[in-house]
């Protein structure tokens, strides 16, 4: 569940730092005020989207904080052990950080991480339910997207979407081969003569690095062993030669050393410079003993280096970037083969329609209790949302096979006994629609894992009676789970565990959001206020406290 949330100059909010309760907790208040600027920030520590309109006006960045225990469950445990990331004291701490410029960063305990990480993170600690989400549904991907949340079917969704894709890439493939057989054999056949070229030039990059570097040595063999010879004479034959004068030098030095010690430095670095010049005249001796003239071996590697830049040249690309090339040429020929024969590419296609049949037969099965008990769960709620006798079921008719499976997923309704099921986008009026709209959220809430469930003025088009339900909905699912709801609705308010008060107040030359639990007194005020408006009664106050089940003195 959340436990805390820390929230830095995000919109209007200047400093919060918010303890959460378990239960179904109230956030109430006046319009404007801030209710939903709390959930805002929350759903950006959770992954959602970021841009510099979050951070408040005047400051470098908005900072927020969410921390949470982790589920009982081990998804997240097991989630955050496969990411690397550290589970601190059986809690994780998601910030983020929103930039005046727009950037965001973003931690998952402490540890620096990707938003898709912190979004994935966040999925599987909180699900928000914003005050438009009836709305979603209306729309047939939204219809058929929580039928495969509702039924643990998104993963099996998934790979059926990407079995089709596969089959019908074969699908194409087979037609082209059927279609251009002739050009295809063209173009495979110069193709294929490219790749055995490049194949039997067996370029080697360290091999070309090697021979350049051999062919430099043997094409200035001359010139190098010239030099070599010179410079030998100058540091070791003769009377004049370097070695011999250092160490006729160093001798005499060594001599008058001993008489006056001030020259010992001197000495020290004459008998370095001698043994220096030695051990350069061995090894320039050593160098010189291997140079050798061998036409015959540079006449080879200058061959070689020619068919490695002729065929470089030939096909526009440097001598290192050959290899590469051969790799593409040679998935593209692989490609051009198997498209050379339709049969065979006929009987992958069946393959692979066999194996996406077989998954889209899994997820069917899958879907078929799921709207059942949607279905049933769904309308069980209307009868206590002023819909009696109205009834909700989950279609799924059978189509071509597609991306989705091989069935359409359409929620029906009819508000009245009387009136057919018929497709919810037609039908419902927009009341009837916020009444389904959250029978569904609530319905489907009940089987996520997810531990803190948060609704967004989703009571949005109810009340009287029905608000009143609604609130019980909610406190029923709040003994299972944490759950946060903003509402205006006085009835559903009454309903919670513990209640927040939000409100906004000018400080100087700025406008801030404040909030604050409230403890017996404060919730009767605070629900007579939803009650009766501006002129607050002891008649308004005794009717809030009898929807609290408080006696007052009167």
């Amino acid at each position: 569940m959340l436990r805390r949330l820390t929230i830095r100059d995000f919109v209007i909010v200047d400093r919060l730092e918010l303890e959460f309760q378990t239960g179904f907790g109230a956030l109430t208040g006046e319009t404007g005020a801030g209710k939903s600027i709390l959930l805002d920030a929350l759903g950006l520590a959770l992954g959602g989207r970021a841009d510099a309109g979050a951070v408040r006006a005047g400051r470098d960045k908005a900072d927020i904080a969410a921390e949470f225990d982790l589920p009982t469950d081990g998804s997240l445990s097991d989630w955050l052990a496969a990411q690397d990331l550290p589970a601190d004291e059986d809690m994780a701490i998601l910030r983020r950080v929103v930039e005046a410029g727009g950037r965001s960063r973003a931690w998952i305990n402490g540890v620096p991480v990707t938003q898709a990480q912190l979004r994935e993170a966040g999925e599987r600690l909180a699900d928000i339910h914003g005050q438009h989400a009836h709305h979603a549904l209306l729309r047939g991907d939204a219809q058929r997207a929580l039928i495969d949340a509702h039924a643990g079917a998104v993963s099996l969704a998934g790979e059926v979407a990407e079995l089709f894709r596969g089959w019908h890439r074969l699908v194409e493939l087979r037609r082209t081969a059927e279609q251009d057989s002739a050009a295809s054999g063209r173009e495979r056949e110069l193709l294929a003569w490219q790749v055995d070229e490049l194949r039997n030039l067996a370029f080697d990059a360290d091999e070309w690095s090697e021979i350049n570097q051999e062919h430099g040595r043997l094409a200035h063999a001359a010139g190098l062993m010239e030099g070599a010879d010179e410079a030998l004479a100058t540091l070791g034959e003769g009377e004049a030669a370097v070695t011999t004068l250092l160490r006729h030098i160093n001798v005499r030095v060594d001599a008058m050393a001993d008489i006056d010690p001030g020259l010992g430095d001197v000495r020290e670095l004459l008998s370095g410079a001698a043994i220096q010049a030695d051990e350069a005249l061995h090894a320039l001796r050593r160098y010189r003993d291997r140079l050798d003239l061998d036409p015959q071996r540079l006449a080879e590697i200058e061959r070689r280096i020619g068919g490695v830049t002729d065929l470089a040249r030939k096909y526009r690309v440097d001598p290192e970037g050959l290899p590469e090339l051969l790799d593409d040429w040679t998935r593209k020929l692989d490609e051009l083969v198997a498209r050379a024969d339709p049969v065979h590419l006929a009987e992958q296609e069946a393959q692979a329609r066999a194996v996406y049949e077989q998954a889209a037969s899994r997820l069917s099965a899958a879907r078929r209790p799921a709207a059942e008990r949607l279905s049933h769960e769904v309308s069980e709620a209307m009868q206590m949302l002023a819909m009696a006798g109205g009834q909700f079921a989950v279609a799924l008719e059978p189509c071509a096979p597609s991306l989705h499976g091989v069935e359409t997923v359409e929620f029906r309704v009819a508000a009245n006994p009387s009136q057919p099921l018929r497709p919810l986008a037609k039908v419902a009026s927009g009341g009837e629609l916020s009444r389904i709209g959250l029978a569904i959220q609530v319905m489907t809430s009940r089987d996520s894992a997810t531990p803190t469930l948060i609704f967004d003025e989703v009571d949005v088009g109810i009340g009287g009676g029905v608000a009143e339900i609604v609130g019980k909905l909610l406190h029923r699912l709040g003994s299972e789970r944490q759950v946060l709801c903003v509402t205006h609705l006085p009835q559903v308010a009454a309903c919670a565990d513990w209640q927040w008060n939000i409100a906004k107040s000018n400080r100087g030359n700025e406008v801030v959001s404040a909030v604050t639990p409230l403890a017996t007194e404060g919730r009767i005020e605070e629900i007579a206020r939803m009650l009766g408006g501006v002129n607050i009664t002891d008649t308004t106050r005794r009717h809030a406290a009898e929807m609290l089940g408080v006696n007052v003195a009167t």
